[in-house]
């Protein structure tokens, strides 16, 4: 796929992914990831959704992928990659959308929707309810990942994240200063979500907290279980499975 790009307000430059026709679905990636890595390169999850008549758009979070990786603190404020999507939503003149994330990108979509932002359905995948209530709980795991690279046991899970940045040609300088812009939201925020939000999660992924707590908080939850932990969830088929099947049911 080839990027179309935008400009934040702050002049950061954004690149963007779109895939198919149909309804609008924005489609937020992982942390370490990047839209390609995260939708298509393992399991076409993206293609399948497409297929199933929605317009999918995928942006690349700043510090990943194609947009720009700053070495600025000043670029990475709290909250800045919800101003980010905002942007996009804004660029692409939506109004009218769906909105899945996985990982960091649910919890990008999920400080969305505290800040206001109301898709028709959403999916929040690969996270729990600690996730979102409690966003600093594994920034010391990455600081310590990103700040100490080539010294990790390997078939350590910290060499597997190390694998991981090295495949998806991540900025571990960029990366870590993203840390500080994470927020996490009330659990009473979330509780007064009602409308129709998928959780999709994998049953052996716990990196994020309980995922059926989560969607039993929600007033609208659907808890979906599938295949794998954290990271090799991405690449069961179940994954876009799953969200079809929310998404037009």
């Amino acid at each position: 796929m080839t990027p179309a790009y935008f400009t934040a307000p702050d002049g950061v430059s954004l690149a963007y992914y779109e895939l198919g026709e149909g309804r609008p679905l924005l489609l937020i990636h992982g942390y370490i990831s990047d839209a390609h890595t995260n939708w298509m390169k393992f399991v076409p999850t993206a293609q399948r959704l497409a297929e199933a008549g929605f317009r999918v758009i995928m942006p690349d979070l700043r510090a990943h992928g194609a947009s720009d990786k700053p070495h600025d603190p000043a670029a990475y404020p709290k909250d800045i990659l919800t101003d980010d999507m905002f942007a996009l939503i804004t660029h692409l003149g939506l109004t009218d959308l769906d909105a899945a994330g996985y990982s960091l990108g649910a919890r990008t979509l999920s400080r969305m929707m505290a800040r206001g932002f109301r898709p028709a359905r959403a999916i929040l995948a690969g996270m729990g309810l600690e996730g979102l209530t409690q966003a600093d709980r594994r920034a010391g795991h990455f600081r310590a990942i990103l700040t100490n690279l080539g010294r990790h046991a390997k078939g350590s899970p910290e060499w597997f994240v190390e694998a991981f940045l090295k495949t998806s040609g991540g900025d571990a300088v960029a990366l870590n200063l993203l840390i500080d812009a994470f927020e996490g939201i009330e659990e009473a925020v979330l509780r007064g979500w009602n409308f129709p939000i998928g959780v999709v999660c994998g049953v052996d992924d716990f990196d994020n907290g309980n995922a059926q707590a989560l969607a039993e908080a929600l007033p609208q939850g659907h808890y979906y279980p599938i295949p794998g932990n954290h990271m090799s969830a991405v690449t069961k088929p179940e994954l876009g499975a799953a969200m079809v099947d929310f998404l037009t049911r």
